[in-house]
């Protein structure tokens, strides 16, 4: 039997778990989180979980979501959510996840890094959205930022190259102004990362000199070359065994 005579009991953490999945409306993901019936189901879910974002190459964001909000050593109320998220990502259910996050914030639950890195990676690189989606990817972004979170390369480079997908001169200007924004709170992109992170992308589709830009920042020249030249999309791993991603 669960106890529940402490806040944050696994029984706590059921009832959160089935809050944040209760409006499933996919079909196999709802199948398969209404297969977590218990706590010990929900602890080998998120242990799984845990291995992809290590692998993912953010080991030490999974460690701070993992780590036991309180003396029972249950999961915390911020993975729960986080893994929700992710599953409804992998899916490509962003719209979902996004839902999620919002009942996330309503319920108290403070997201960390690592919710963050899932939910900007997914908004961003949603192909099947509109434009919606990149504000908002952007907007999380700034978020991150402003509770003192330090974003990795594929992070803003996957909210850059959303600006770059829509191929118009206001979506460049607006890129532009975020790199600013992001200089200005104090952040300069990491290019060497971000050159890792780029490999192997395709044959850029919009070409532009990048000394019309003016910046006086070379970080901000690179950064902005790329949005406007490279148009792949990075998208948020589906199994364990991908490549880590530099930071």
């Amino acid at each position: 039997m669960e106890d529940t005579s402490f806040p944050n009991s696994s029984a706590d953490v059921m009832k959160v778990f089935k809050d944040a999945t209760k409006d499933c409306e996919d079909k196999v993901l709802k199948k398969m989180f209404d297969s977590i019936g218990d706590y010990d189901s929900l602890n080998k879910f998120a242990f799984q979980f845990f291995g992809i974002l290590v692998n993912f190459g953010i080991p030490e964001e999974a460690k701070e979501l993992f780590k036991p909000r309180s003396q029972l050593a249950v999961l915390p109320d911020a993975a729960i959510f986080t893994i929700v998220i992710l599953a409804y990502a992998n899916a490509g259910k962003t719209k979902a996840a996004h839902k999620v996050y919002q009942q996330m914030i309503a319920t108290g639950v403070a997201p960390t890094s690592c919710t963050y890195t899932i939910l900007i990676m997914a908004l961003a690189t949603d192909s099947s959205s509109d434009a919606g989606q990149g504000d908002e990817a952007k907007k999380c972004l700034l978020e991150m930022m402003d509770k003192g979170m330090r974003p990795n390369a594929a992070t803003y480079t996957a909210v850059i190259e959303s600006f770059a997908k829509q191929e118009d001169e206001a979506s460049e200007e607006e890129c532009k102004e975020f790199v600013e924004v992001m200089v200005g709170k104090g952040f300069v992109p990491n290019s060497k990362a971000m050159r890792e992170v780029l490999k192997g992308r395709p044959t850029p589709l919009v070409k532009r000199d990048v000394s019309e830009m003016e910046l006086e920042i070379m970080e901000m020249e690179f950064i902005l070359y790329l949005s406007l030249t490279l148009m792949s999309t990075f998208t948020i791993p589906q199994n364990p065994t991908l490549e880590p991603i530099p930071t």
